[in-house]
C-alpha cells in the first residue's frame, strides 16, 4: 500500500511510516536537536528580557559584574549548550539502536525507549537547575539583592524550556513512539490530553502571574522601585505571558491536531471506497491513540464485512446479496415473469476423459467466465452452475423493462464469444420465458435463491435441442412474443417441436445472423462438434 504524501504522524515533518530506517533516524536526530535548541533559544531570550527590561532593579548591568555578564555567563551557555547536545544524542542513539538497526524490540528495549524522552528532559532540567544556582550564587556574591530576581528569572525560563522540550520532544519521537505500539509495547496514559492542557495552562499563564505579583511585592518593598519600573515589570511580564502562552498553547494543540487529521483524512478515504488504504499509523500513547486504534478496528471490521459481501455476492449473484443483506431472509417466494437461458456442455464426458482434472477445470472456469460476464452485461443474475451447465435469470430479483430482450441478446453473445474465446468446447444454448416463483428455497438454517417454473424447463429441453448446432441458440416462442426491442431481428423462426417431458409443442427460433462461411477451418470445426455430440450425447 502506498502511502507517498500521506502525514501517517500527522505531520509531513516527520515523514512517512515508509521511509527506511537510516533516513528516519536522521530526521528524528534533526527534529530532536531543533527542538532543544529553539526551546534553549527561547528560554534565554525570555531571560535576558526578564533581567533587563521586565525586572530592572536591582541591575545587573553593572561594571563590578564584568566577569559574570561577559566571563562566566557564555562560558556557562556554551558549556550547557555543548552538554545538552552532545549527551543528548547519545542517550537517543543508545536507547533507539534498536529502531536505527530496524529490528524489532525486545521488552529492554522498549523501556529504554519511554525512558528517553524522560532523559532528554531530565538532562535539560538538570542543565537549566545548575543555571538557577549557578547565576544565583554568581550574582548574589557581588549583590544579595540580585538573588530573589536570578532566582526566579532563571527558574521561570528554566520551565518554560522544559515544558517546551517536553511536547517537541514527544512530536519528534512519534515514530518510534508508533513502533512499540505496533510491537505491542504500547502504554496507555489516559489522562494524556488533560496533562498536556494542564501544563500548558501552568507554565504558559500561572506562573507567568505569579511572577506579576511577586513583582509586585518587590516593588512595594524597595523604594528605589518607582511607577514606571512597576509598570514595565507588570507590562513584560504580561507580554511573556502571552507569548510562553501562546507557544505551548499552539504545541499542545499540534499535539491533539496531529491524530484528530489522521483519522479524519483516513474517514475520507473510507468514505471514497478505499478500505485498503484506510488504516492508521498509531502513534499517541494517550486518548487519542485510543482513537487511532479504535477507528484501525473499525476499518477492520468493515474491510471483513465487504469481503464476505463479495464472497456472498459471488456465490449468489450481487442483486440477490443486495436483497439479502437490506431485509430480512425469508423462505418462499413470489410470483415473477422472467427470461430463463440455460446452458449446457456438448460432449463433456469426452472432454473429461481425454484431458486431466487441471486442464478440465481450467476450461470450464473460461467458459463460466464468457457466461457470467454476457449475463451481467445484460443486467441478468447466474442462478445455477449444475456442473457444466449454467441457468442464468432475467428479471428476477431485479425487474427488467425487457427480461426476453436481455435474455436474447445475452444467449446470442455467449454463442459468438465461446467460439471466439473458448475453442475446446461448445454448448447447447435455449431461451424460454414466462411466469415463476422465485425466492429462497429450503430451511431457516441454509436455503437458495432459485427460480421454479416451467421457463426454466423448457429452457433445459431447448439447450438440448440447441446441441444439434452449437452456433444458433434456440428460443421458445413465448420468448420472442415478449420481446420489446429490436433483438428479434436476430431470430428466425425455425420450427414447432414437442421437447422431451413435455405434452404441448414449442415454437423454437434459432439465432439467425451466423456466420456460416468463415473458413475450412470452422467447418471442420463444426463437424468436429456433430461428431462429438454423435458419440457423446444426442
Amino acid at each position: 500500500m502506498a502511502r507517498t504524501g500521506r502525514r501517517d504522524y500527522g505531520s509531513i515533518l516527520l515523514g512517512s511510516s515508509k521511509e527506511s530506517g537510516v533516513k528516519q533516524r536522521v530526521r528524528i536526530q534533526t527534529l530532536l536537536t531543533s527542538s532543544i535548541v529553539f526551546a534553549n533559544l527561547v528560554g534565554a531570550i525570555m531571560a535576558i528580557t526578564l533581567t533587563s527590561v521586565g525586572i530592572p532593579e536591582p541591575s545587573v548591568f553593572r561594571s563590578n559584574l564584568w566577569w559574570v555578564n561577559f566571563l562566566a555567563l557564555p562560558v556557562y551557555v556554551v558549556f550547557a549548550f555543548v552538554i545538552g547536545i552532545v549527551v543528548g544524542t547519545v542517550v537517543v542513539v543508545r536507547d533507539l539502536r534498536w529502531a536505527i538497526q530496524d529490528r524489532e524490540p525486545t521488552k529492554k528495549d522498549a523501556r529504554r525507549a519511554r525512558r528517553a524522552p524522560i532523559r532528554l528532559l531530565g538532562l535539560q532540567a538538570a542543565l537549566w537547575a545548575g543555571a538557577v544556582v549557578f547565576f544565583t550564587l554568581a550574582y548574589g556574591i557581588t549583590d544579595p539583592d540580585l538573588i530573589p530576581k536570578m532566582f526566579f528569572v532563571v527558574g521561570l525560563s528554566g520551565v518554560v524550556v522544559v515544558a517546551i522540550s517536553s511536547l517537541l520532544i514527544e512530536f519528534s519521537l512519534r515514530p518510534v513512539a508508533a513502533e512499540l505500539i505496533s510491537a505491542g509495547y504500547g502504554r496507555r496514559k489516559r489522562s494524556g490530553v488533560r496533562s498536556r492542557s494542564v501544563t500548558s495552562w501552568m507554565v504558559g499563564s500561572a506562573i507567568p502571574i505569579v511572577g506579576i505579583l511577586l513583582v509586585v511585592m518587590f516593588g512595594a518593598f524597595r523604594a528605589e522601585t518607582t511607577k514606571l519600573d512597576l509598570f514595565v515589570g507588570v507590562m513584560v511580564l504580561a507580554l511573556t505571558a502571552l507569548a510562553t502562552g501562546l507557544i505551548l498553547t499552539l504545541l499542545s494543540s499540534l499535539s491533539v491536531i496531529g491524530p484528530i487529521r489522521s483519522v479524519r483524512s483516513a474517514m475520507e478515504r473510507v468514505q471514497a471506497g478505499r478500505l485498503d488504504d484506510a488504516d492508521l499509523v498509531v502513534y499517541d500513547g494517550t486518548e487519542l491513540g485510543d482513537l487511532q486504534a479504535g477507528f484501525n478496528s473499525m476499518v477492520g471490521g468493515l474491510r471483513e464485512r465487504e469481503h464476505m459481501r463479495d464472497i456472498f455476492g459471488r456465490h449468489v449473484g450481487r442483486e440477490v446479496a443486495a436483497a439479502a443483506l437490506s431485509s430480512d431472509p425469508e423462505l418462499g417466494g413470489v410470483e415473477r415473469v422472467v427470461a430463463a437461458v440455460f446452458v449446457d456442455v456438448i460432449g463433456s464426458t469426452t472432454l473429461a476423459a481425454q484431458r486431466s482434472p487441471v486442464e478440465v477445470v481450467e476450461i470450464l472456469n473460461r467458459f463460466f467466465a464468457v457466461i457470467v460476464a454476457a449475463v451481467e452485461e445484460q443486467k441478468g443474475l447466474v442462478n445455477k452452475f449444475e456442473g457444466d451447465a449454467v441457468l442464468a435469470i432475467f428479471g428476477a430479483p431485479l425487474a427488467l423493462p425487457d427480461a426476453a430482450g436481455a435474455a436474447l441478446a445475452a444467449g446470442r453473445h455467449i454463442s459468438m464469444r465461446l467460439r471466439l474465446e473458448v475453442p475446446e468446447l461448445s454448448a447447447g444454448i435455449g431461451i424460454s420465458h414466462g411466469p415463476v416463483v422465485a425466492g429462497n428455497v429450503g430451511a431457516i438454517e441454509r436455503f437458495e435463491y432459485t427460480v421454479i417454473g416451467d421457463p426454466v424447463n423448457e429452457s433445459a429441453r431447448l439447450s438440448e435441442l440447441a446441441k444439434r448446432d452449437p452456433l444458433r441458440p434456440l428460443a421458445s416462442g413465448r420468448a420472442m412474443d415478449a420481446v420489446k426491442g429490436d433483438e428479434g431481428r436476430h431470430w428466425r423462426r425455425a420450427e414447432t417441436v414437442t421437447l422431451r417431458g413435455r405434452t404441448q409443442e414449442t415454437v423454437v427460433y434459432e439465432l439467425d445472423d451466423v456466420d456460416d462461411t468463415d473458413d475450412s477451418e470452422g467447418v471442420e470445426h463444426i463437424d468436429e462438434i456433430g461428431d462429438r455430440v454423435g458419440s457423446d450425447e444426442a
